[in-house]
């Protein structure tokens, strides 16, 4: 049985090219076809249309399509979560000189780093200067939200104080180098390869901003997986397998290799096993520092597709204006991310499957999010 899937060229598409390439797929009678596109929006389309029977997914454009913003209402759903973190906040060197004068430290906490930021901002409006320019990937992601967040928690307004912009993934470094922004978030290994290239400095890895923050869903539209189930259920162990070999550290060097290959990734293999090995370089020149948990691919319930991260999405969608709040909404987000065909098809396989559907997230700046008083969001 033939699934076809489509896939953004970043680090969390390693369990995907791993079932593909290591036999995980074929070991549950799938041939997997894997199609490399450059943006998101291509991603929403292709899959929304038909054309992909499942995708490489940023977690919140599945509650987005389902909700309708920003493009056609076509539901989408979410079984299986693509492990957690990987994403970063890089500055142009620049902007990260001028952060430095004003109290930002190699490695800093998102609270130092921000507070330096706002220093920075404010001495730019007073010199009556045009706004920082910041990329990230799509509206409805969690760089989006994460970049949103940090910005209005140290004191700066998303809508007034920087400009938001979208930029593909690939093309960030790009546009990063010839100075059209001045920073970025966006999942490795684009931070890495900014920072190779002297083009930019980390300033955060968002884990750092909410720790264990989820990130890439598996998506497919609802009818599909009906029609379907059967080979959803097979896709889905193919994804947990290659997940837990993905983390393997023995296994890392062959997984850079293969990320590697410009018809994957196509970065650096140093750059790609850094990200998943947790060592980033965070300047140019500079060593590699550990930073646990930066990116996960299975410990820990890293596949579980909890509710409470699409009510989060659905909560900074509302936050931030892109839609009102309904309680339809609600029960449409609820519906979004599937943990019932998580444990259907991974019951037998996975001994510690979580119970509950919910559980409640901190940030670094000590606010938590309950997914029972979306209000407080």
């Amino acid at each position: 049985m033939n699934i076809i899937l489509g896939f953004i060229p970043l680090l969390d598409c390693a369990s995907l090219v791993v079932a593909a390439e290591r036999g995980f797929a074929a070991q549950e009678g799938i041939e997997l076809t894997l199609v490399r596109e450059t943006s998101w929006a291509n991603i929403r389309d292709r899959l929304i249309i038909g054309h992909f029977d499942a995708a490489h997914l940023l977690g919140p454009m599945a509650v987005a399509s389902t909700l309708g913003i920003g493009h056609v209402r076509v539901p989408v759903i979410a079984p299986f979560a693509l492990g957690r973190g990987g994403n970063a906040i890089t500055a142009s060197q620049r902007l990260w000189d001028q952060m430095g004068r004003a109290g930002a430290v190699p490695g800093g906490s998102p609270r130092v780093q921000g507070a330096a930021l706002k220093r920075v901002i404010e001495a730019r409006n007073g010199a009556h200067l045009e706004p920082l320019t910041f990329g990230m990937v799509y509206p409805f992601s969690c760089h989006n939200y994460e970049l949103r967040y940090w910005f209005a928690a140290s004191g700066i307004d998303p809508h007034r104080d920087v400009r938001l912009v979208v930029i593909p993934p690939p093309f960030l470094v790009d546009a990063l180098r010839a100075g059209q922004i001045d920073g970025f978030c966006v999942g490795e290994p684009w931070n890495g390869v900014a920072v190779n290239a002297g083009a930019g400095v980390i300033v955060t890895p968002t884990t750092a901003i909410w720790p264990m923050s989820p990130e890439k869903v598996l998506g497919c539209r609802p009818e599909w997986a009906q029609q379907h189930p059967g080979k959803l259920a097979c896709l889905l162990r193919a994804l947990y397998r290659a997940s837990q070999w993905c983390e393997q550290s023995e296994n890392h060097a062959d997984l850079a290799q293969l990320l590697a290959q410009p018809r994957y990734v196509g970065a650096p293999t140093e750059t790609l096993r850094a990200g998943l090995s947790n060592n980033l370089v965070l300047r140019h020149g500079s060593p590699a520092v550990a930073i646990p948990d930066f990116y996960v691919p299975a410990a820990r319930g890293a596949t579980f597709p909890w509710v409470s991260h699409a009510l989060w999405f659905y909560s900074q969608m509302v936050r931030w204006r892109q839609i009102e709040f309904s309680p339809e909404h609600v029960a449409a987000v609820r519906a979004t991310y599937r943990p019932d065909l998580y444990r259907a098809a991974l019951g037998h396989l996975v001994a510690d499957i979580p119970v509950a559907d919910v559980q409640s997230e901190r940030f670094f700046d000590g606010a938590s999010f309950d997914a029972g008083d979306l209000t407080a969001a």
